[in-house]
């Protein structure tokens, strides 16, 4: 079986191991008010783990190829393939978890955004400054202003 069959069978697990989580054990606790809602707090995670099984499944049996032949992955010529960008996107995606409290959300979203797009070899970097910089904007100001969940928008030492 191919390299991205199963990376696609590994994914279908850890969605079903989610979608287990969402439809079984995370509304136990939820006050009686709440039961009464028509969206719950798990109702995101429950389409998420749905599409994630479904996207899965696509993956495993094939589909997303249709027609065309498109070469496997060759996982005896790993060291071919761009994977020096794939461990620095992942090293980045870890640091921005880690830093998202501590540095706050535009500081740490901004730099992600941004050193994300330089990673994969962007180079006009003005212009990535500037959509980093608007779109961190936008998204902090829908999560603090519209729906009004609190993100420390700058880091600790600044007050925010």
């Amino acid at each position: 079986m191919a390299l991205d069959r199963w990376i696609g069978l590994v994914l279908l697990g850890v969605c079903l191991v989610y979608g287990y989580a969402a439809w079984f054990t995370m509304d136990d606790m939820l006050a009686p008010f709440m039961r009464r809602n028509p969206i719950w707090p798990s109702t995101f995670p429950k389409v998420l783990s749905i599409l994630g099984i479904i996207a899965s499944l696509v993956i495993v049996t094939g589909l997303e190829k249709g027609e065309q032949k498109i070469g496997d992955i060759d996982y005896r010529r790993l060291w071919d393939y761009n994977l020096g960008q794939a461990v620095l996107l992942l090293a980045l995606m870890v640091a921005y978890a880690l830093l998202l409290r501590p540095a706050g959300f535009l500081v740490s979203t901004s730099g992600f955004l941004i050193l994300g797009a330089l990673i994969l070899g962007e180079r006009r970097i003005l212009l990535t400054v500037l959509i980093a910089a608007i779109a961190t904007g936008v998204v902090w100001y829908l999560v603090q202003v519209v729906l009004g969940i609190f993100l420390r928008p700058l880091p600790f030492f600044f007050g925010g």
